[in-house]
Protein backbone atom coordinates (compact mmCIF):
# COMPACT_ATOMS: atom_id res chain seq x y z
CA UNK A 1 0.00 0.00 0.00
CA UNK A 2 2.83 2.41 0.81
CA UNK A 3 4.18 1.88 -2.72
CA UNK A 4 1.01 3.15 -4.38
CA UNK A 5 -0.06 5.50 -1.57
CA UNK A 6 3.10 7.25 -0.31
CA UNK A 7 1.03 9.18 2.23
CA UNK A 8 0.66 5.99 4.26
CA UNK A 9 4.40 5.57 4.56
CA UNK A 10 4.85 9.30 5.24
CA UNK A 11 2.35 9.15 8.12
CA UNK A 12 3.99 6.03 9.51
CA UNK A 13 7.45 7.60 9.49
CA UNK A 14 6.41 11.09 10.63
CA UNK A 15 8.50 12.54 13.46
CA UNK A 16 6.94 14.55 16.24
CA UNK A 17 9.85 17.00 16.11
CA UNK A 18 8.70 18.08 12.64
CA UNK A 19 5.28 19.26 13.80
CA UNK A 20 6.24 22.79 14.86
CA UNK A 21 8.12 23.45 11.61
CA UNK A 22 5.26 22.09 9.51
CA UNK A 23 2.67 24.22 11.34
CA UNK A 24 4.73 27.39 10.87
CA UNK A 25 5.29 26.58 7.20
CA UNK A 26 1.58 25.85 6.78
CA UNK A 27 0.66 29.25 8.25
CA UNK A 28 2.99 31.07 5.89
CA UNK A 29 1.80 28.94 2.96
CA UNK A 30 -1.86 29.70 3.64
CA UNK A 31 -1.15 33.41 3.39
CA UNK A 32 -0.05 32.86 -0.20
CA UNK A 33 -2.51 30.14 -1.17
CA UNK A 34 -5.62 32.26 -0.55
CA UNK A 35 -4.93 35.30 -2.76
CA UNK A 36 -3.21 33.30 -5.49
CA UNK A 37 -5.96 30.68 -5.53
CA UNK A 38 -8.62 33.36 -5.93
CA UNK A 39 -6.64 35.25 -8.57
CA UNK A 40 -5.93 32.19 -10.71
CA UNK A 41 -9.57 31.08 -10.46
CA UNK A 42 -10.66 34.35 -12.04
CA UNK A 43 -7.89 33.96 -14.62
CA UNK A 44 -9.57 30.65 -15.53
CA UNK A 45 -12.93 32.42 -15.91
CA UNK A 46 -14.33 30.95 -12.68
CA UNK A 47 -15.64 32.43 -9.41
CA UNK A 48 -12.80 33.32 -7.04
CA UNK A 49 -14.01 30.91 -4.36
CA UNK A 50 -13.42 27.91 -6.63
CA UNK A 51 -9.70 28.63 -6.33
CA UNK A 52 -9.98 27.98 -2.59
CA UNK A 53 -11.95 24.76 -3.11
CA UNK A 54 -9.27 23.68 -5.57
CA UNK A 55 -6.47 24.51 -3.15
CA UNK A 56 -7.93 22.41 -0.34
CA UNK A 57 -8.72 19.38 -2.49
CA UNK A 58 -5.45 19.25 -4.41
CA UNK A 59 -3.26 19.65 -1.32
CA UNK A 60 -5.04 16.76 0.39
CA UNK A 61 -4.95 14.62 -2.76
CA UNK A 62 -1.23 15.13 -3.27
CA UNK A 63 -0.42 14.59 0.41
CA UNK A 64 -1.94 11.09 0.10
CA UNK A 65 -0.58 10.06 -3.31
CA UNK A 66 2.41 12.35 -3.94
CA UNK A 67 5.98 11.17 -3.20
CA UNK A 68 7.65 14.53 -2.51
CA UNK A 69 7.86 15.80 1.06
CA UNK A 70 7.73 19.50 0.17
CA UNK A 71 6.20 19.90 -3.31
CA UNK A 72 3.20 22.27 -3.22
CA UNK A 73 0.40 22.04 -5.77
CA UNK A 74 -2.36 24.49 -6.51
CA UNK A 75 -4.00 26.75 -9.08
CA UNK A 76 -1.33 27.86 -11.52
CA UNK A 77 -0.86 30.87 -13.80
CA UNK A 78 0.31 28.67 -16.69
CA UNK A 79 -2.67 26.29 -16.50
CA UNK A 80 -5.54 28.70 -15.79
CA UNK A 81 -5.47 30.33 -19.28
CA UNK A 82 -5.68 26.86 -20.82
CA UNK A 83 -8.75 26.13 -18.70
CA UNK A 84 -10.39 29.40 -19.80
CA UNK A 85 -9.63 28.66 -23.46
CA UNK A 86 -11.04 25.14 -23.13
CA UNK A 87 -14.33 25.85 -21.37
CA UNK A 88 -15.30 29.20 -22.94
CA UNK A 89 -16.43 27.73 -26.33
CA UNK A 90 -18.52 25.10 -24.51
CA UNK A 91 -20.54 27.49 -22.34
CA UNK A 92 -23.92 28.00 -24.01
CA UNK A 93 -25.03 30.85 -21.73
CA UNK A 94 -23.06 33.01 -19.33
CA UNK A 95 -23.61 30.74 -16.35
CA UNK A 96 -20.94 30.34 -13.64
CA UNK A 97 -22.34 26.94 -12.67
CA UNK A 98 -21.80 25.56 -16.19
CA UNK A 99 -18.26 26.89 -16.17
CA UNK A 100 -17.57 25.23 -12.81
CA UNK A 101 -18.89 21.87 -14.02
CA UNK A 102 -16.89 22.03 -17.25
CA UNK A 103 -13.73 22.96 -15.34
CA UNK A 104 -14.36 20.05 -12.97
CA UNK A 105 -14.76 17.64 -15.90
CA UNK A 106 -11.53 18.95 -17.36
CA UNK A 107 -9.67 18.51 -14.06
CA UNK A 108 -10.80 14.89 -13.77
CA UNK A 109 -9.77 14.16 -17.36
CA UNK A 110 -6.35 15.73 -16.72
CA UNK A 111 -6.01 13.66 -13.56
CA UNK A 112 -6.97 10.39 -15.22
CA UNK A 113 -4.48 10.97 -18.06
CA UNK A 114 -1.71 11.73 -15.57
CA UNK A 115 -2.52 8.70 -13.43
CA UNK A 116 -2.56 6.51 -16.54
CA UNK A 117 0.84 7.85 -17.61
CA UNK A 118 2.23 7.22 -14.15
CA UNK A 119 0.93 3.66 -13.94
CA UNK A 120 2.24 3.01 -17.45
CA UNK A 121 5.66 4.40 -16.41
CA UNK A 122 5.52 6.95 -19.19
CA UNK A 123 7.29 9.76 -17.36
CA UNK A 124 9.27 10.57 -20.48
CA UNK A 125 6.27 12.39 -22.01
CA UNK A 126 7.26 15.34 -19.85
CA UNK A 127 10.26 15.73 -22.16
CA UNK A 128 8.15 16.33 -25.29
CA UNK A 129 8.50 20.08 -24.91
CA UNK A 130 12.10 21.15 -25.49
CA UNK A 131 13.56 23.99 -23.42
CA UNK A 132 13.40 26.42 -26.34
CA UNK A 133 9.76 25.65 -27.04
CA UNK A 134 8.83 25.70 -23.36
CA UNK A 135 10.47 29.10 -22.85
CA UNK A 136 8.76 30.46 -25.96
CA UNK A 137 5.38 29.11 -24.91
CA UNK A 138 5.71 30.56 -21.41
CA UNK A 139 6.79 33.95 -22.77
CA UNK A 140 3.78 34.03 -25.07
CA UNK A 141 1.52 32.94 -22.23
CA UNK A 142 2.87 35.71 -19.99
CA UNK A 143 2.20 38.34 -22.66
CA UNK A 144 -1.39 37.18 -23.23
CA UNK A 145 -2.06 37.01 -19.47
CA UNK A 146 -0.80 40.54 -18.88
CA UNK A 147 -2.80 42.01 -21.75
CA UNK A 148 -5.92 40.16 -20.61
CA UNK A 149 -5.60 41.54 -17.06
CA UNK A 150 -5.03 45.18 -18.03
CA UNK A 151 -8.76 46.10 -18.11
CA UNK A 152 -9.32 44.50 -14.71
CA UNK A 153 -6.29 46.33 -13.32
CA UNK A 154 -7.88 49.60 -14.46
CA UNK A 155 -11.25 48.76 -12.93
CA UNK A 156 -13.35 47.88 -15.98
CA UNK A 157 -14.06 44.80 -18.08
CA UNK A 158 -14.23 43.90 -21.78
CA UNK A 159 -15.76 41.06 -23.80
CA UNK A 160 -12.73 40.46 -26.03
CA UNK A 161 -11.41 36.91 -26.33
CA UNK A 162 -8.20 37.20 -28.38
CA UNK A 163 -4.91 39.05 -27.98
CA UNK A 164 -5.46 41.81 -30.52
CA UNK A 165 -9.14 42.12 -29.61
CA UNK A 166 -8.08 42.57 -25.99
CA UNK A 167 -5.64 45.31 -26.95
CA UNK A 168 -8.23 47.05 -29.11
CA UNK A 169 -10.95 46.79 -26.45
CA UNK A 170 -8.58 48.07 -23.77
CA UNK A 171 -7.70 51.09 -25.89
CA UNK A 172 -11.38 51.76 -26.69
CA UNK A 173 -12.45 51.66 -23.02
CA UNK A 174 -9.42 53.29 -21.43
CA UNK A 175 -11.55 56.32 -20.58
CA UNK A 176 -13.60 54.08 -18.25
CA UNK A 177 -10.63 53.60 -15.94
CA UNK A 178 -11.48 53.83 -12.24
CA UNK A 179 -8.65 55.82 -10.71
CA UNK A 180 -8.90 54.26 -7.26
CA UNK A 181 -8.87 50.73 -8.68
CA UNK A 182 -5.82 51.49 -10.80
CA UNK A 183 -4.02 53.07 -7.84
CA UNK A 184 -4.63 49.99 -5.71
CA UNK A 185 -3.50 47.67 -8.51
CA UNK A 186 -0.31 49.62 -9.13
CA UNK A 187 0.39 49.74 -5.41
CA UNK A 188 0.04 45.96 -5.16
CA UNK A 189 2.36 45.54 -8.15
CA UNK A 190 4.93 47.82 -6.53
CA UNK A 191 4.90 45.75 -3.34
CA UNK A 192 5.13 42.46 -5.25
CA UNK A 193 8.14 43.62 -7.25
CA UNK A 194 9.98 45.76 -4.68
CA UNK A 195 9.53 44.01 -1.32
CA UNK A 196 11.28 40.73 -2.35
CA UNK A 197 14.41 42.79 -3.15
CA UNK A 198 14.70 43.66 0.55
CA UNK A 199 13.33 40.57 2.31
CA UNK A 200 11.75 37.23 1.54
CA UNK A 201 10.92 36.39 5.12
CA UNK A 202 7.58 38.15 4.81
CA UNK A 203 5.58 37.03 1.73
CA UNK A 204 5.08 40.04 -0.52
CA UNK A 205 1.70 38.78 -1.72
CA UNK A 206 0.46 38.65 1.91
CA UNK A 207 1.53 42.24 2.59
CA UNK A 208 0.03 43.43 -0.69
CA UNK A 209 -3.34 41.71 -0.29
CA UNK A 210 -3.76 42.63 3.39
CA UNK A 211 -2.81 46.21 2.64
CA UNK A 212 -5.16 46.49 -0.34
CA UNK A 213 -8.04 44.99 1.64
CA UNK A 214 -7.47 47.29 4.60
CA UNK A 215 -7.26 50.43 2.44
CA UNK A 216 -10.37 49.40 0.50
CA UNK A 217 -12.32 48.89 3.73
CA UNK A 218 -11.10 52.09 5.41
CA UNK A 219 -11.80 54.28 2.37
CA UNK A 220 -14.98 52.44 1.34
CA UNK A 221 -13.63 52.09 -2.18
CA UNK A 222 -16.57 49.93 -3.23
CA UNK A 223 -18.72 53.07 -2.96
CA UNK A 224 -16.31 54.76 -5.38
CA UNK A 225 -16.96 52.18 -8.08
CA UNK A 226 -14.09 49.82 -7.23
CA UNK A 227 -15.15 46.20 -7.80
CA UNK A 228 -14.31 43.92 -4.86
CA UNK A 229 -14.33 40.17 -4.24
CA UNK A 230 -17.35 40.34 -1.97
CA UNK A 231 -18.39 37.83 0.66
CA UNK A 232 -17.39 34.27 -0.24
CA UNK A 233 -19.94 31.43 -0.08
CA UNK A 234 -19.82 29.87 3.36
CA UNK A 235 -18.68 26.28 3.78
CA UNK A 236 -17.00 23.63 1.67
CA UNK A 237 -18.84 21.88 -1.20
CA UNK A 238 -19.68 18.22 -0.86
CA UNK A 239 -18.07 15.92 -3.41
CA UNK A 240 -19.98 15.47 -6.66
CA UNK A 241 -19.21 14.13 -10.14
CA UNK A 242 -19.13 17.02 -12.65
CA UNK A 243 -20.74 16.20 -15.98
CA UNK A 244 -22.54 18.23 -18.62
CA UNK A 245 -22.77 16.39 -21.94
CA UNK A 246 -20.97 13.60 -23.77
CA UNK A 247 -20.41 16.10 -26.60
CA UNK A 248 -18.15 18.14 -24.31
CA UNK A 249 -15.83 15.24 -23.55
CA UNK A 250 -13.96 15.29 -26.89
CA UNK A 251 -12.94 18.98 -26.80
CA UNK A 252 -12.05 18.69 -23.12
CA UNK A 253 -9.83 15.65 -23.74
CA UNK A 254 -7.85 17.61 -26.33
CA UNK A 255 -7.44 20.48 -23.88
CA UNK A 256 -6.54 18.02 -21.11
CA UNK A 257 -3.64 16.65 -23.17
CA UNK A 258 -2.23 20.15 -23.55
CA UNK A 259 -2.60 20.84 -19.83
CA UNK A 260 -0.92 17.53 -19.00
CA UNK A 261 2.12 18.39 -21.10
CA UNK A 262 2.47 21.86 -19.57
CA UNK A 263 1.79 20.66 -16.04
CA UNK A 264 4.04 17.61 -16.09
CA UNK A 265 6.94 19.43 -17.72
CA UNK A 266 6.80 21.99 -14.91
CA UNK A 267 6.18 19.36 -12.24
CA UNK A 268 9.09 17.10 -13.19
CA UNK A 269 11.45 20.06 -13.51
CA UNK A 270 10.42 21.50 -10.13
CA UNK A 271 10.34 18.13 -8.37
CA UNK A 272 13.77 17.14 -9.67
CA UNK A 273 15.38 20.43 -8.61
CA UNK A 274 13.98 20.27 -5.08
CA UNK A 275 14.75 16.56 -4.77
CA UNK A 276 18.37 17.24 -5.74
CA UNK A 277 18.64 20.06 -3.21
CA UNK A 278 17.27 17.84 -0.44
CA UNK A 279 19.25 14.75 -1.40
CA UNK A 280 16.08 12.80 -2.26
CA UNK A 281 15.41 10.54 -5.22
CA UNK A 282 13.01 11.74 -7.90
CA UNK A 283 10.11 9.40 -8.64
CA UNK A 284 8.67 10.79 -11.91
CA UNK A 285 6.01 8.13 -12.41
CA UNK A 286 4.70 8.44 -8.85
CA UNK A 287 4.81 12.23 -9.25
CA UNK A 288 2.41 11.88 -12.17
CA UNK A 289 0.11 9.70 -10.09
CA UNK A 290 0.26 12.22 -7.23
CA UNK A 291 -0.49 15.20 -9.46
CA UNK A 292 -3.22 13.19 -11.19
CA UNK A 293 -4.85 12.33 -7.86
CA UNK A 294 -4.73 16.02 -6.89
CA UNK A 295 -6.51 16.97 -10.11
CA UNK A 296 -9.19 14.31 -9.67
CA UNK A 297 -9.79 15.47 -6.11
CA UNK A 298 -10.09 19.08 -7.28
CA UNK A 299 -12.58 18.07 -9.97
CA UNK A 300 -14.86 16.38 -7.46
CA UNK A 301 -14.95 19.47 -5.19
CA UNK A 302 -15.93 22.19 -7.71
CA UNK A 303 -12.29 22.86 -8.49
CA UNK A 304 -10.18 22.99 -11.63
CA UNK A 305 -6.90 21.62 -12.98
CA UNK A 306 -3.75 22.35 -10.99
CA UNK A 307 -0.01 22.11 -11.34
CA UNK A 308 3.12 22.35 -9.22
CA UNK A 309 4.16 25.79 -8.05
CA UNK A 310 7.89 26.39 -7.79
CA UNK A 311 7.40 29.66 -5.91
CA UNK A 312 5.01 28.21 -3.32
CA UNK A 313 7.22 25.14 -2.92
CA UNK A 314 10.21 27.44 -2.30
CA UNK A 315 8.21 29.36 0.32
CA UNK A 316 7.26 26.12 2.09
CA UNK A 317 10.86 24.91 2.10
CA UNK A 318 12.26 28.25 3.28
CA UNK A 319 9.65 28.33 6.04
CA UNK A 320 10.96 25.02 7.37
CA UNK A 321 8.46 22.51 5.94
CA UNK A 322 9.51 18.94 6.73
CA UNK A 323 6.64 17.03 5.12
CA UNK A 324 3.30 17.30 3.34
CA UNK A 325 1.80 18.09 6.75
CA UNK A 326 2.67 21.73 5.97
CA UNK A 327 0.38 21.56 2.94
CA UNK A 328 -2.35 19.96 5.02
CA UNK A 329 -2.06 22.74 7.60
CA UNK A 330 -2.37 25.28 4.77
CA UNK A 331 -5.42 23.47 3.40
CA UNK A 332 -6.95 23.39 6.89
CA UNK A 333 -6.53 27.14 7.31
CA UNK A 334 -8.16 27.79 3.93
CA UNK A 335 -11.07 25.59 5.07
CA UNK A 336 -11.35 27.60 8.31
CA UNK A 337 -11.54 30.78 6.22
CA UNK A 338 -14.44 29.37 4.21
CA UNK A 339 -16.27 27.98 7.22
CA UNK A 340 -15.96 30.84 9.70
CA UNK A 341 -14.30 33.89 8.09
CA UNK A 342 -15.89 34.00 4.66
CA UNK A 343 -16.32 37.80 4.74
CA UNK A 344 -12.69 38.48 5.74
CA UNK A 345 -11.64 39.36 2.19
CA UNK A 346 -14.91 40.87 1.01
CA UNK A 347 -13.28 44.31 0.55
CA UNK A 348 -10.35 42.98 -1.51
CA UNK A 349 -10.37 44.93 -4.81
CA UNK A 350 -10.48 42.94 -8.02
CA UNK A 351 -7.67 45.12 -9.35
CA UNK A 352 -5.46 43.74 -6.58
CA UNK A 353 -6.10 40.21 -7.81
CA UNK A 354 -5.30 41.38 -11.35
CA UNK A 355 -1.99 42.70 -10.04
CA UNK A 356 -1.23 39.33 -8.43
CA UNK A 357 -1.87 37.61 -11.77
CA UNK A 358 0.26 40.12 -13.69
CA UNK A 359 3.15 39.64 -11.26
CA UNK A 360 2.87 35.87 -11.72
CA UNK A 361 2.85 36.35 -15.50
CA UNK A 362 6.06 38.38 -15.31
CA UNK A 363 7.67 35.53 -13.37
CA UNK A 364 6.81 33.18 -16.25
CA UNK A 365 8.90 35.19 -18.69
CA UNK A 366 12.51 34.24 -19.33
CA UNK A 367 14.24 36.89 -21.42
CA UNK A 368 17.64 35.73 -20.20
CA UNK A 369 17.11 32.40 -21.91
CA UNK A 370 16.49 34.17 -25.22
CA UNK A 371 19.76 36.05 -24.89
CA UNK A 372 21.52 32.77 -24.17
CA UNK A 373 19.94 31.10 -27.22
CA UNK A 374 21.05 34.03 -29.38
CA UNK A 375 24.66 33.57 -28.27
CA UNK A 376 24.62 29.78 -28.66
CA UNK A 377 22.36 28.86 -31.58
CA UNK A 378 20.20 31.23 -33.63
CA UNK A 379 17.87 28.39 -34.66
CA UNK A 380 16.99 27.86 -30.97
CA UNK A 381 16.16 31.56 -30.60
CA UNK A 382 13.95 31.51 -33.71
CA UNK A 383 12.19 28.35 -32.51
CA UNK A 384 11.44 29.96 -29.15
CA UNK A 385 10.15 33.16 -30.77
CA UNK A 386 7.89 31.18 -33.14
CA UNK A 387 6.41 29.37 -30.14
CA UNK A 388 5.76 32.75 -28.50
CA UNK A 389 4.07 34.09 -31.63
CA UNK A 390 1.97 30.93 -31.85
CA UNK A 391 0.49 31.61 -28.42
CA UNK A 392 0.02 35.35 -29.00
CA UNK A 393 -1.43 35.17 -32.52
CA UNK A 394 -3.38 31.91 -32.46
CA UNK A 395 -4.45 31.58 -28.85
CA UNK A 396 -3.37 29.61 -25.81
CA UNK A 397 -4.62 26.14 -26.77
CA UNK A 398 -3.61 26.56 -30.40
CA UNK A 399 -0.28 27.92 -29.22
CA UNK A 400 0.54 24.79 -27.26
CA UNK A 401 -0.31 22.68 -30.32
CA UNK A 402 2.17 24.79 -32.28
CA UNK A 403 4.71 24.36 -29.48
CA UNK A 404 4.36 20.57 -29.48
CA UNK A 405 4.56 20.45 -33.28
CA UNK A 406 7.73 22.55 -33.21
CA UNK A 407 9.29 20.32 -30.55
CA UNK A 408 8.62 17.18 -32.59
CA UNK A 409 9.75 18.90 -35.81
CA UNK A 410 12.99 19.97 -34.13
CA UNK A 411 13.65 16.41 -33.02
CA UNK A 412 13.07 14.97 -36.49
CA UNK A 413 14.99 17.78 -38.17
CA UNK A 414 18.09 17.00 -36.12
CA UNK A 415 17.70 13.31 -36.91
CA UNK A 416 16.95 13.83 -40.60
CA UNK A 417 19.94 16.11 -41.18
CA UNK A 418 22.43 15.25 -38.45
CA UNK A 419 25.89 16.69 -38.22
CA UNK A 420 28.73 14.79 -39.86
CA UNK A 421 32.43 15.57 -40.07
CA UNK A 422 35.57 14.48 -41.86
CA UNK A 423 38.19 13.68 -39.22
CA UNK A 424 41.92 14.24 -39.23
CA UNK A 425 44.64 13.23 -36.78
CA UNK A 426 46.00 15.94 -34.49
CA UNK A 427 49.65 16.78 -35.09
CA UNK A 428 50.54 15.79 -31.54
CA UNK A 429 48.84 12.44 -32.11
CA UNK A 430 46.23 13.16 -29.44
CA UNK A 431 43.00 12.04 -31.06
CA UNK A 432 41.02 12.68 -34.24
CA UNK A 433 39.15 15.93 -34.82
CA UNK A 434 37.04 17.64 -37.46
CA UNK A 435 39.24 19.05 -40.21
CA UNK A 436 36.81 21.96 -40.58
CA UNK A 437 37.28 23.02 -36.97
CA UNK A 438 40.93 22.15 -36.37
CA UNK A 439 43.55 23.47 -38.78
CA UNK A 440 46.20 21.07 -37.44
CA UNK A 441 44.07 17.95 -38.10
CA UNK A 442 45.77 15.94 -40.89
CA UNK A 443 44.04 13.48 -43.21
CA UNK A 444 45.76 10.29 -44.35
CA UNK A 445 46.36 10.04 -48.13
CA UNK A 446 43.77 7.87 -49.85
CA UNK A 447 41.68 7.51 -46.68
CA UNK A 448 38.62 9.47 -45.57
CA UNK A 449 37.63 9.10 -41.91
CA UNK A 450 34.02 10.22 -41.56
CA UNK A 451 32.00 10.59 -38.36
CA UNK A 452 28.19 10.26 -38.49
CA UNK A 453 26.50 11.71 -35.40
CA UNK A 454 23.03 10.12 -35.31
CA UNK A 455 21.23 6.79 -35.53
CA UNK A 456 21.01 5.46 -39.08
CA UNK A 457 17.35 5.03 -39.98
CA UNK A 458 14.96 5.39 -42.88
CA UNK A 459 14.69 9.18 -42.71
CA UNK A 460 18.40 9.95 -42.88
CA UNK A 461 19.76 6.92 -44.77
CA UNK A 462 19.62 8.89 -48.04
CA UNK A 463 21.50 11.81 -46.47
CA UNK A 464 24.24 9.44 -45.26
CA UNK A 465 24.61 7.91 -48.73
CA UNK A 466 24.71 11.37 -50.31
CA UNK A 467 27.44 12.54 -47.92
CA UNK A 468 29.63 9.50 -48.63
CA UNK A 469 29.17 9.89 -52.39
CA UNK A 470 30.19 13.57 -52.20
CA UNK A 471 33.29 12.76 -50.17
CA UNK A 472 34.33 10.04 -52.61
CA UNK A 473 33.78 12.34 -55.58
CA UNK A 474 35.75 15.19 -53.99
CA UNK A 475 38.65 13.30 -52.36
CA UNK A 476 38.98 10.12 -54.48
CA UNK A 477 39.87 7.84 -51.56
CA UNK A 478 40.58 4.13 -51.64
CA UNK A 479 39.11 3.65 -48.17
CA UNK A 480 36.18 5.30 -46.40
CA UNK A 481 36.39 4.69 -42.65
CA UNK A 482 33.09 5.37 -40.88
CA UNK A 483 33.45 6.34 -37.22
CA UNK A 484 30.35 4.86 -35.55
CA UNK A 485 30.61 5.93 -31.90
CA UNK A 486 27.52 8.18 -32.17
CA UNK A 487 25.45 5.68 -34.18
CA UNK A 488 22.99 4.09 -31.77
CA UNK A 489 20.76 2.17 -34.17
CA UNK A 490 20.54 0.84 -37.73
CA UNK A 491 17.08 0.04 -39.06
CA UNK A 492 16.12 -2.13 -42.04
CA UNK A 493 16.12 0.74 -44.56
CA UNK A 494 19.55 1.92 -43.41
CA UNK A 495 20.90 -1.64 -43.59
CA UNK A 496 19.73 -2.00 -47.18
CA UNK A 497 21.31 1.38 -47.98
CA UNK A 498 24.67 0.28 -46.52
CA UNK A 499 24.60 -2.90 -48.58
CA UNK A 500 23.85 -1.06 -51.84
CA UNK A 501 26.37 1.70 -51.05
CA UNK A 502 29.14 -0.80 -50.36
CA UNK A 503 28.50 -2.62 -53.66
CA UNK A 504 28.44 0.70 -55.50
CA UNK A 505 31.73 1.85 -53.93
CA UNK A 506 33.42 -1.50 -54.48
CA UNK A 507 32.58 -1.27 -58.18
CA UNK A 508 34.56 2.01 -58.20
CA UNK A 509 37.50 0.53 -56.33
CA UNK A 510 36.57 2.11 -52.98
CA UNK A 511 36.21 0.08 -49.77
CA UNK A 512 34.39 0.77 -46.51
CA UNK A 513 35.52 0.08 -42.95
CA UNK A 514 33.72 0.70 -39.69
CA UNK A 515 35.27 1.67 -36.36
CA UNK A 516 34.01 2.01 -32.77
CA UNK A 517 30.72 0.28 -33.60
CA UNK A 518 29.05 -1.06 -30.49
CA UNK A 519 28.82 -4.82 -30.06
CA UNK A 520 25.04 -4.63 -30.01
CA UNK A 521 25.04 -2.87 -33.39
CA UNK A 522 27.50 -5.36 -34.85
CA UNK A 523 25.10 -8.10 -33.82
CA UNK A 524 22.32 -6.13 -35.49
CA UNK A 525 24.43 -5.87 -38.66
CA UNK A 526 24.88 -9.64 -38.56
CA UNK A 527 21.13 -10.20 -38.20
CA UNK A 528 20.50 -7.83 -41.12
CA UNK A 529 22.74 -10.16 -43.14
CA UNK A 530 25.20 -7.40 -44.00
CA UNK A 531 28.28 -9.50 -43.35
CA UNK A 532 27.60 -11.13 -46.70
CA UNK A 533 28.45 -7.77 -48.31
CA UNK A 534 30.39 -5.80 -45.70
CA UNK A 535 33.65 -7.58 -44.89
CA UNK A 536 33.54 -8.83 -41.29
CA UNK A 537 37.29 -8.21 -41.09
CA UNK A 538 36.81 -4.49 -41.69
CA UNK A 539 35.14 -3.74 -38.36
CA UNK A 540 37.70 -2.29 -35.93
CA UNK A 541 37.64 -1.13 -32.30
CA UNK A 542 39.49 2.15 -32.99
CA UNK A 543 40.55 4.37 -35.87
CA UNK A 544 44.19 3.55 -35.10
CA UNK A 545 43.53 -0.16 -35.36
CA UNK A 546 41.80 0.33 -38.72
CA UNK A 547 44.62 2.41 -40.17
CA UNK A 548 47.26 0.00 -38.91
CA UNK A 549 45.50 -2.83 -40.75
CA UNK A 550 44.70 -0.86 -43.89
CA UNK A 551 48.22 0.57 -44.09
CA UNK A 552 49.42 3.48 -46.13
CA UNK A 553 47.32 3.84 -49.24
CA UNK A 554 48.31 6.08 -52.10
CA UNK A 555 45.46 8.24 -53.41
CA UNK A 556 44.06 7.46 -56.79
CA UNK A 557 44.84 10.02 -59.49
Amino acid sequence: MSRWIPGVDAARSYRRAWLRSDVVAGLVLAAILVPQGMAYAELAGLPAVTGLYTTIACLVGYAVFGPSRVLVLGPDSSVSPLILAAITPLIVVSDPESAIVLAGMLAILVGLIEIGLGIGKLGFVADLLSSEVQVGYMNGLAITIMVGQLPKLCGFSTDADSFFDELRAFADHIDETVGAALAVGLGVLAILFVLPRFTRRVPAVLVAVVGATAISALLALSDEGVATVGTLPKGIPSPSFPFTSIDDVGPLVIAAIGIVLVSLTDTIATASSFAARRGEELQPNQEMIGVGAANVAAGFFQGFAVSTSGSRTAVAEQSGAKSQAAGLVGAGLVAVLLLFLNSLLSDLPQSALAAVVIAAAVSLMNIGALRRYASIRISSLLLSLVATLGVVLLGVLEGIVVAIFLAVLLFFRRSWWPHGAVLGEARDGEGWHSVDLHDDARERPGIVVYRWEAPLFFANAGAFRQQIRRLVAARHPVWVVVECEAITDIDVTAAEMLEQLDLELNASGVHMAFVEMRTRLQDLVRRHGLFETLDREHFYPTIGAALADIGDVAPEP
